[in-house]
C-alpha cells in the first residue's frame, strides 16, 4: 500500500486576476497553482500573500463575477475533472466560501476542447459563456439578488444553457463591449481554424431567453458578421472599450483594428514577426502584450475627435516568458510564469523594472538527488526526513532555464567567518556594560582556555586579552550577565561575579578539587553546578552567590545534565549517568519533585535536557536529547510539575545537544545539534521538527548584536562563524540561472560535479537556431568547468552517471553517458540519434572517449546494467558494451510503440511505453564463451496508458506515472498458477495525481523499525511539485486507510467537491470512483488542524485502537519525512 505525500507545492502559474474578493474597496490578485488559490494583498512593497487554499482538482479557469447589490465581487473555478463553482469571502470566518458548485458539466458525447478551456463575462455583466467542448458554448445567466430570490439563490450562476456553434478550433474568443444602444443584445466573437487551416474570425449575437420553475431556459448565437482569410499567425482577440469599441487581433507581423459598426479592418505591420501568448489591459486605450522570448510590448490607440486615429506597439522590456499578465495598478503588473520565475514589474520612463519576484521551479524537466543528509555512504540516520534530502532540479524553458538546489528544512545564511579555530566546546553572548541593549561579546570555550571576541557596531572584531576580570587561562563552563550590571562565569575551578563597569570580583567561590565543577546552568536567581561529577551545590545569585543547598545523588550516579529554566527559576532539571533517569528539583532544596526513568537500557542516558516555552499559551517543554538519538519531550504544569504528553522522536544515531533561541513574544526554539542538526520549534499548537542547513556544527549560541540583529554564532571543527537562522521551516530554493533549457542533470559524489545537458535558443535574422551542450559544473556554485558542444540540429534527450565495464581493460571507471537525436528537416522520415561516453580529466575538463557513428533513432533514456549501457532508442531497448573508444551492441528488445523511461533493478529492466503501458524484461548475460546476451519478456501491463516515467520501489513493484496526471503501482504476479499469470503486472495501486509526472528518482533509506512508512522514491512534475512516495508498513496500512477516510468525510474543500472524485484514477479509456490502495499524506495531515473533539470522534470511529494523542503523534511524525 502507498502513501504519497508533497515536498514542495506547485510553483507554475497559469491562470491570475485581479478582482474586490476580500474587501469592497480593495483589490486583491488571486492566482492559480495547480490544485491551490493563492490570495494577496498589495502594499508599498509589492504582494503580500493574505491567504491560500487547496483545490480538490486542477485549476484550469477563473474569473471575476461582479452580482448586482453585491459588495464584494465573486470567484469562479473552473478545474480538470469538470468540476464549476463560484467562491466569495467569509469575512467572519476569514475563509473561501462556496456560493454554487456544478457538477460535473461533462459531456460525454462530444469531444473536449482541442485548445484550452475558456471562460467569458460579457460586459453588461449578465452572462458568463464556457468553452469546453468543441462546438459548443455554454451560457450561464448571472443572478444578482431580488425579492422573489431566496438566500442560496442570491449571487449565483444560473444553471447552464448549452448552444451549439458551427465553428471548431478555437483559437481565442471574447464578448464586444456594446455601445450606448439600449437593450443591445450582446455580441460574442470566435477566432478559429476552418477545415481549410484558413484563420477566420466569426461576430454572433447572443439570445437567451430565461425559463421557468425547472427550465433553464434557451440560447442561441447567430451570426452576425463574418472576416474570412486572416492572417495564419492570429491568435488573440483584444475587445476594446468606449470611446472606440471594436476588436483588436493580434497576428505574427501585424495588429490588426477591426471598426465593428463601420465593418472597417485597419493594420499596423510590426517591424518583425512575434508571437504572442497573453495580455491585459491597462486602461480603455493601451494594453500590455507578451511574447515567447519574454519580451514585453505596449499597446498604445491614439484618438482625434470621436475616432481612432492610429495605434502603434512598441516594446518596452524583458521579463519572464509570461503565462498571464494582471496589471494591479499604480503601473505595476503582475507577470505569472509557467517557465519562469513569476514577477511584479514596474512600468517607467524608458522601460520596465523588477521589483520582486516568486521563485518557481516548473517544469521540472530533469532532476538529481545530490545527497541524503550526508555523502561519504554511511548508515543513514534512523528516521527519514526530506530535510536530509537536497535535490537539484533542472527547471524553466530556453531563456527562463536554470538550476535549482532544493531543501526543505531550516535556512541559514552565513554573515562572516571570525577565523579557523578548533575544538570549540562551547559559546556565550555576553553584554560589555550595562548600557548595551544587545549583546557584543562573543565568549568561546576551548578545553584549557576561553577566547573574548568584541563586535563593534558596524560588525568589525576585535579579540580582547582580557575583560572585566574574566577567568581566560581555564575552560569555561558558563557565563552571563546577569541583574545588577554583573557577570556570572563558572569554569572548571571556580565560580566568580564580577562588576561589569570595574572588573572587580565580587564574590568568588572555589571548588573543594581543582577542576571538579563538570557542568552549571543558570538563570537571573539561582545556580546550579555539579561539583564532583555526583554533588549538585545550587547558590543564590541575588545573595552574593550564597549557597542554599547542597546534595550528594549517589544511587543516581554521576550528574550528566543540569539546566535550570527561566520559566520556572525555582525548579531545576537534572539527568543522571547511572540510572538513565531524569528529575526536577527544587533548586532552594534540591529536593526532587518528580522523577522519571528514561529508557530501560544503562547506556542511553540523558546527555542534554532544557524546559522552555515552545508554544504560546501552553504548558513549558521539557526536551531530553537521550545518547542513542532520541529526543523526548514532556509538557510541564508548571505548578505540580507534573510531566504528560511524553513523546519520543529519533533526530539521530548520536545524543543531541540543546541550545535555546529566542524568538519573540516570550517563546523560544530549540536548536538540537547532532549529526543532523535540526530546529525544535512551536507552530499551530504543535511541536515540529525542522531539518537545518547547518552541517558539520559542534555548537551555537544566540548572538543578538548591532552589527548582526538575531544572529547566532556557530563553531564547526574547524572555524567560527555568524549567521542568520530561521524561525521556522520553509523550502529553501537557490537559484542559478542558465538562460537555456537545462534538460538533463546528472551528478557525481565522486567528481562533486554535475553533468548537465542544456539547449540553447536564440533569433537571428528572424530565424531560430538551437544549440545543445554538455556541461560539466562544480557543486557548489554551479560553475561551469568545462563543456562539450553537439553538433548542429542535435538535441540532448538523455544524459547519467554510471560506472561502466571498460571492455578494453576490463575494469569498472565512471563516466557520463549522454544520448541524443537529431532533429528532421522537412522531408527527413529517418530519426538518428548518437550515444556518447564522457570522462573527466584530473584537471576537471571533459573528453569523448567513444561513441556509436548513429542510433537506429533518438536515445530518449539510458540506464546502466552490469557495467552496460542500457539505451531507449525509437521502438528498441538496446544494450551496449563500452569498449573504449568504441561502443558495440551485445542484444535487443523490440518495444509496442516508443520508449521513453527506463528503470533498472538488478538484472530486470522496466520499459515505459508511450502509449502502452510497461513491460519488464530480464537481461541474461551469457552463461559461457560463444553463448548470446539475452533479452526477454517477463511481465507486462496490459492496459493502455500513455507512460511519462518508471521506478522499482519495491519487490517486484514498480511505480508508473502516465501523461493524464495518474500513479499506478504494479506488481508482477509471482505466484501466479500459469505462466500467462506470472507475466501480468497486476494494478495493487492507484490514484489520480493531477500533475504530469516527468521524472522519478528511487531512494535508499534504512528502514526503521518502527517507520510508518518508507519512503522509496521522489518524482517531479510539469508543475514544479515534487512529491515523496512511500509504502506503508503492514501494521499500519489498515489504520491509514480508515483514517483518510474518516478525515475525508469531514474535511471540506472549496466548491464542496468530494475527496474521492478528486483522487480517483482517470484516463481516456477508464474512470475509477475512488484511489485504490493509496493514502494522501497531505489529506492526512488535516488531521492536526481539526479540533480537539474531531480528533476525538475520528479516533473513536476507528475503534478506539489508537487513542487521540497517540494517533496526533503518528501524523505529527508523517509530516516531518517531507
Amino acid at each position: 500500500m502507498a502513501y504519497l505525500a508533497p515536498i514542495h507545492r506547485p510553483s507554475s502559474v497559469r491562470h491570475a486576476l485581479r478582482l474586490r474578493l476580500l474587501k469592497d474597496d480593495e483589490e486583491s490578485l488571486v492566482v492559480a497553482k495547480a490544485n491551490r488559490l493563492e490570495i494577496y494583498s498589495q502594499n508599498d512593497n509589492g504582494l503580500v500573500l493574505s491567504h491560500t487554499r487547496a483545490l480538490y482538482g486542477k485549476v484550469t479557469m477563473l474569473e471575476r463575477l461582479q452580482f448586482a447589490q453585491s459588495p464584494t465581487e465573486h470567484l469562479f473555478v473552473g478545474t480538470d475533472r469538470y468540476m464549476y463553482f463560484t467562491l466569495s469571502w467569509d469575512s467572519a470566518s476569514q475563509q473561501l466560501h462556496t456560493q454554487k458548485t456544478y457538477v460535473d458539466q461533462a459531456d460525454k458525447t462530444s469531444r473536449d476542447s482541442q485548445s484550452q478551456d475558456r471562460c467569458h463575462v460579457d460586459p453588461t455583466k449578465q452572462y458568463m459563456a464556457l468553452q469546453l467542448f468543441d462546438g459548443i458554448i455554454t451560457i450561464l445567466p448571472l443572478i444578482g439578488k431580488g425579492k422573489k430570490r431566496g438566500p442560496s439563490e442570491a449571487f449565483s450562476l444560473g444553471d447552464p444553457v448549452p448552444t451549439r456553434i458551427t465553428e471548431f478550433f478555437v483559437r481565442s474568443s471574447c464578448f464586444l463591449y456594446p455601445r450606448d444602444d439600449a437593450g443591445a443584445q450582446s455580441r460574442f466573437a470566435i477566432l478559429y481554424e476552418d477545415n481549410h487551416q484558413n484563420v477566420c474570425l466569426s461576430v454572433k449575437s447572443l439570445v437567451f431567453s430565461p425559463g421557468g420553475v425547472g427550465d433553464p431556459g434557451s440560447a442561441s448565437l447567430d451570426d452576425l458578421s463574418a472576416q474570412d482569410d486572416l492572417e495564419l499567425g492570429a491568435s488573440h482577440l483584444i475587445p476594446v472599450p468606449a470611446p472606440a469599441y471594436g476588436l483588436l487581433i493580434l497576428t505574427e507581423t501585424a495588429v490588426l483594428y477591426i471598426d465593428d459598426a463601420k465593418s472597417e479592418l485597419s493594420r499596423k505591420q510590426l517591424e518583425e514577426a512575434v508571437i504572442f501568448v497573453t495580455w491585459t489591459a491597462i486602461d480603455a486605450q493601451r494594453w500590455l502584450l507578451a511574447d515567447e522570448y519574454g519580451r514585453l510590448f505596449l499597446l498604445m490607440l491614439n484618438f482625434a475627435g470621436d475616432g481612432l486615429k492610429e495605434f502603434d506597439t512598441h516594446m518596452i522590456g524583458y521579463t519572464s516568458r509570461a503565462s498571464v499578465l494582471v496589471y494591479i495598478g499604480n503601473g505595476l503588473v503582475y507577470v505569472g510564469s509557467h517557465q519562469g520565475d513569476s514577477q511584479v514589474v514596474k512600468i517607467q520612463e524608458g522601460g520596465i523594472s523588477i521589483i520582486q519576484t516568486f521563485p518557481n521551479v516548473a517544469p521540472i524537466l530533469d532532476f538529481t538527488i545530490m545527497d541524503m543528509g550526508n555523502r561519504s555512504g554511511e548508515t543513514h540516520s534512523n528516521e527519514y526526513s526530506s530535510g536530509q534530502a537536497r535535490i537539484v532540479t533542472g527547471s524553466g524553458a530556453f531563456q527562463d532555464g536554470s538550476l535549482r538546489s532544493i531543501r526543505s528544512g531550516v535556512g541559514m545564511e552565513e554573515q562572516g567567518i571570525l577565523g579557523q579555530m578548533e575544538h570549540i566546546s562551547d559559546l556565550f553572548p555576553l553584554k560589555s556594560s550595562g548600557a548595551e541593549m544587545k549583546a557584543d561579546i562573543l565568549a568561546a570555550a576551548f578545553v584549557d582556555e576561553t577566547r573574548i571576541f568584541h563586535f563593534s557596531k558596524d560588525g568589525e572584531v576585535e579579540e580582547k586579552e582580557e575583560l572585566r576580570g574574566l577567568l581566560l587561562s581555564e575552560r569555561t563552563l558558563y557565563i552571563s550577565n546577569i541583574p545588577h550590571n554583573q557577570l556570572l562565569q563558572v569554569t572548571s575551578s571556580r565560580i566568580r561575579i564580577l562588576d561589569v563597569e570595574g572588573g572587580m570580583i565580587t564574590t568568588e567561590w572555589s571548588a573543594p578539587d581543582a577542576d571538579s565543577i563538570t557542568i552549571a546552568s543558570a538563570n537571573d536567581h539561582y545556580l546550579v553546578a555539579s561539583s564532583g561529577g555526583s554533588e549538585a551545590v545550587a547558590f543564590d545569585l541575588t545573595k552574593n552567590l550564597q549557597v542554599v543547598a547542597k546534595r550528594m545523588f549517589l544511587q543516581e550516579g554521576q550528574i550528566s545534565c543540569i539546566h535550570v529554566p527561566s520559566v520556572n527559576p525555582n525548579i531545576c532539571v537534572m539527568g543522571y549517568w547511572q540510572s538513565a533517569a531524569m528529575a526536577i528539583v527544587n533548586t532552594n532544596t534540591l529536593e526532587t519533585l518528580q522523577r522519571v526513568v528514561m529508557s530501560e537500557e544503562a547506556v542511553n542516558v540523558p546527555r542534554s535536557i532544557v524546559l522552555t516555552q515552545l508554544i504560546a499559551n501552553e504548558a513549558p517543554t521539557l526536551l531530553v536529547a537521550m545518547a542513542n538519538g532520541e529526543v523526548v519531550t514532556f509538557a510541564m504544569n508548571t505548578t505540580s510539575h507534573v510531566l504528560s504528553s511524553r513523546k519520543a522522536t529519533i533526530l539521530g544515531t548520536q545524543a543531541a545537544t540543546f541550545k535555546i533561541l529566542p524568538r519573540g513574544d516570550r517563546l523560544f526554539n530549540v536548536f538540537a545539534i547532532c549529526e543532523h542538526s535540526s530546529l525544535v520549534y512551536g507552530s499551530e499548537g504543535r511541536i515540529l521538527y525542522a531539518a537545518v542547513t547547518a552541517e558539520d556544527a559542534s555548537c551555537i549560541c544566540p548572538f543578538d548584536c548591532e552589527a548582526y540583529p538575531g544572529a547566532i554564532a556557530i563553531a564547526t571543527s574547524q572555524d567560527l562563524r555568524i549567521a542568520l537562522v530561521d524561525t521556522e521551516r520553509t523550502t529553501h530554493v537557490q537559484t542559478l540561472k542558465f538562460g537555456r533549457t537545462v534538460r538533463r542533470v546528472a551528478y557525481s559524489p565522486k567528481l562533486k560535479a554535475f553533468g548537465i545537458g542544456t539547449i540553447s535558443r536564440t533569433l537571428q535574422d528572424g530565424y531560430e537556431l538551437i544549440q545543445s551542450h554538455f556541461q560539466l559544473a562544480d557543486e557548489v556554485m554551479f560553475r561551469q568547468l568545462d563543456s562539450v558542444t553537439l553538433h548542429n540540429d542535435e538535441l540532448i534527450e538523455s544524459c547519467i552517471r554510471a560506472d561502466l565495464r571498460d571492455g578494453s581493460s576490463g575494469e569498472f571507471v565512471e563516466r557520463f553517458v549522454v544520448g541524443t537525436s537529431y532533429m528532421c528537416h522537412a522531408g527527413q522520415d529517418i530519426v538518428r540519434g548518437r550515444i556518447m561516453v564522457i570522462a573527466v580529466t584530473p584537471e576537471r575538463k571533459v573528453i569523448n572517449v567513444g561513441e556509436t557513428t548513429t542510433t537506429g533513432g533518438a536515445c530518449r533514456a539510458l540506464a546502466v546494467i552490469d557495467g552496460n549501457i542500457v539505451a531507449a532508442l525509437v521502438k528498441w531497448v538496446v544494450i551496449y558494451a563500452f569498449n573504449s573508444p568504441s561502443i558495440t551492441e551485445l542484444v535487443s528488445y523490440r518495444t509496442s510503440t516508443a520508449p521513453i523511461a527506463l528503470s533498472v533493478a538488478g538484472a530486470h529492466i522496466a520499459i515505459a511505453d508511450l502509449m502502452k503501458s510497461v513491460s519488464v524484461v530480464r537481461y541474461s548475460a551469457p552463461s559461457h564463451p560463444g553463448s548470446p546476451h539475452l533479452l526477454s519478456e517477463v511481465a507486462r501491463h496490459f492496459q493502455t496508458a500513455w507512460a511519462t516515467a518508471v521506478e522499482y520501489v519495491d519487490n517486484y513493484t514498480w511505480l508508473e506515472s502516465d501523461a493524464e496526471g495518474n500513479l499506478m503501482v504494479l506488481r508482477q504476479n509471482v505466484a501466479g498458477v500459469t505462466e500467462d499469470d506470472n507475466r501480468k503486472l497486476e494494478i495493487v495501486g492507484e490514484i489520480r495525481l493531477g500533475e504530469m509526472v516527468n521524472r522519478m528518482r528511487r531512494v535508499e533509506v534504512e528502514e526503521s523499525p518502527n517507520a510508518v512508512v518508507v519512503p522509496k522514491a521522489f518524482m517531479g512534475t510539469v508543475d514544479g511539485s515534487i512529491y515523496l512516495f512511500a509504502v506503508i508498513s503492514s501494521s499500519k496500512q489498515d489504520l491509514l486507510m480508515r483514517l483518510q477516510q474518516a478525515i475525508a468525510a469531514r474535511v471540506q474543500s472549496p466548491g464542496n467537491v468530494p475527496f474521492n472524485i478528486y483522487r480517483a484514477f482517470k484516463n481516456s479509456v477508464r474512470e475509477a470512483e475512488e484511489p485504490f490502495r493509496f493514502v494522501d499524506g497531505e489529506l492526512i495531515e488535516k488531521f492536526l488542524d481539526c479540533p480537539a473533539s474531531m480528533q476525538d470522534n475520528i479516533c473513536e470511529e476507528l475503534g478506539g485502537k489508537v487513542d487521540t494523542e497517540e494517533m496526533r503523534a503518528m501524523v505529527e511524525g508523517l509530516r516531518r519525512i517531507h
